[in-house]
């Protein structure tokens, strides 16, 4: 269910930004600590980018593409009084 609603939050954030979004792993927080602590230590070389390429080889990255439906947004955000 949990992954079902990430996946859900990520289109809908794509679909009502109108941009891409990047759906990591629900650990990332704790990846991303470890990583920064690996490369405080020397077991990573780089920057961040290079940082970013060890979690984008070990870790399943998904892009949600927004889905059109701009006007649709246009019209909820009127709707809601924005």
């Amino acid at each position: 269910m949990l992954r079902l609603c990430r996946i859900l939050l990520c289109r809908l954030t794509a679909d009502a930004c109108g941009i891409p979004v990047l759906g990591g792993p629900v650990e990332a927080t704790a990846l991303g600590n470890i990583l920064v602590q690996a490369r405080a230590a020397g077991a990573i070389d780089g920057d961040l980018v290079a940082v970013r390429a060890v979690l984008r080889r070990t870790q399943r990255i998904v892009r949600y593409e927004p889905r059109g439906g701009e006007a649709t947004w246009r019209a909820a955000e009127t709707r809601m009084g924005g």
